[in-house]
C-alpha cells in the first residue's frame, strides 16, 4: 500500500482490526505488512501454545473457579482461545455426583454418560462407555501454563492496537521506494560535499 493511504496517516484501519480479532497478525497481513504479521501471529499462537504444552488444556478454563479470572486475559487471543475453551467445558469435564458441580478429573476418574449428561466415577464395568479423564494441572507449571497463555492475550492486545491503529511513521519508513532512498541518500552525500567544499576554501 502507498504510504498516501489515510490508514497509514493515523487513521483507523477497520478491516485490518477486524483481522486481528479473528486471528493473530492477520490484520497487519491484509494490511500489506506481511512479515510483521507473521512475526505477530508466530509469536502469539507461540506463547498460546506453550502453555497448552506445559499445562494441558486444563491452563484454559473460563469456569475454573480462579481460573476464570486468567481466562479473561487469554480471551484476548481471540477465537481459538474460546474453542480451546470449549473443547475443555464440553470434552474434559463432568459433574461431580457428591457435590453437583461440573469439574475436571482426578486420577482413576472416567467420564462416565449415564444416559443424560457426563459424570465422574471410578468405573467397575468395562462395556460402560467412557471418556478420558482430565487431570487438572497441579503447582508451578499450572501457574505458569496460565501466565503463558494470558501473556499471549496480552500481547494480541497490542497487536490488535498496531493494526486497527497504524502509524505514518512505520509505514513510511516500510513502503518508501528504493528509488526515493537513493534520492535522499544523493542529497545527503551533496550537502557533505559542499559542506566540505566551503571548510576547505
Amino acid at each position: 500500500m502507498k504510504s498516501d493511504d489515510k490508514s497509514m496517516d493515523g487513521g483507523i484501519n477497520m478491516v485490518a482490526g477486524i483481522c486481528a480479532i479473528l486471528l493473530p497478525g492477520l490484520g497487519h497481513i491484509v494490511s500489506g505488512r506481511a512479515y510483521r504479521g507473521v512475526l505477530a501471529m508466530v509469536g502469539v499462537l507461540g506463547l498460546f501454545g506453550l502453555g497448552l504444552f506445559v499445562g494441558g488444556i486444563d491452563a484454559v478454563d473460563s469456569k475454573g473457579g480462579t481460573d476464570r479470572f486468567w481466562f479473561y486475559g487469554q480471551a484476548c487471543v481471540g477465537p481459538i482461545a474460546f474453542g480451546v475453551d470449549y473443547v475443555h467445558q464440553n470434552h474434559f469435564k463432568a459433574y461431580d455426583m457428591d457435590t453437583g458441580m461440573i469439574r475436571g478429573g482426578n486420577p482413576g476418574e472416567r467420564r462416565v454418560h449415564d444416559g443424560s449428561r457426563w459424570i465422574w466415577e471410578m468405573p467397575i464395568d468395562a462395556s460402560v462407555e467412557t471418556g478420558d479423564a482430565n487431570i487438572p494441572g497441579l503447582g508451578r507449571l499450572n501457574e505458569i501454563a496460565m501466565l503463558s497463555c494470558t501473556l499471549a492475550g496480552m500481547l494480541n492486545v497490542i497487536i490488535f492496537l498496531d493494526a486497527l491503529l497504524p502509524t505514518a511513521y512505520g509505514r513510511r519508513k516500510d513502503d518508501e521506494s528504493p528509488l526515493v532512498r537513493g534520492a535522499g541518500e544523493a542529497t545527503i552525500q551533496t550537502a557533505i560535499e559542499a559542506a566540505a567544499e566551503g571548510v576547505k576554501s
